[in-house]
């Protein structure tokens, strides 16, 4: 396989299962490169509604099962841009400018959280509000953070 006709690195869902194991409607990071070959590796936890990927990922048949893989948007705080609701119900409203944190389930929904201040502290809920992934891509605009414990900064 060539790296060149890989996707990069970063999170995927997988809209096709394969004879390998590999789940369809699932969230994975697929890393392009690595030994023994490219792979799709499975959250293993959740620490502040972010996903932990395992250390062990399963090596995906061909470039063309690369190609089957949804990229989707980083995990992090956002910005909202315009008003929208999380679905088609109305269940939740989300108004310019209101910060988010984006994150998924193990199925690949998106999920936004409502940070916020409890008790003088920045605060990061446990809960959010599944959303469909094209309002995510439509109304939000990703934020930059300080990276203060040498993981991947949004």
């Amino acid at each position: 396989m060539s790296e060149t006709n890989l996707p990069p690195c970063g999170i995927y869902r997988t809209t096709v299962a394969s004879l390998d194991g590999i789940k369809a409607e699932r969230l994975v990071y697929f890393h392009n490169h690595g030994n023994p070959g490219p792979g799709v590796y499975y959250p293993s936890g959740w620490q502040d509604n972010r996903a932990r990927f395992d250390s062990r990922g399963i090596v995906i048949p061909s470039d063309e099962y690369a190609s089957s893989l949804e990229a989707l948007p980083s995990e992090g705080f956002y910005s909202v841009r315009s008003k929208f609701h999380c679905c088609d119900k109305e269940c939740r409203e989300f108004l310019p400018n209101d910060l988010v944190q984006l994150g998924y389930n193990s199925k690949a929904v998106p999920i936004l959280f409502i940070p916020g201040f409890r008790d003088g502290e920045f605060h990061l809920p446990e809960t959010g509000f599944p959303v469909d992934l094209e309002r995510i891509k439509e109304h939000l605009q990703s934020l930059r953070t300080g990276n203060f414990d040498n993981s991947e900064s949004d």
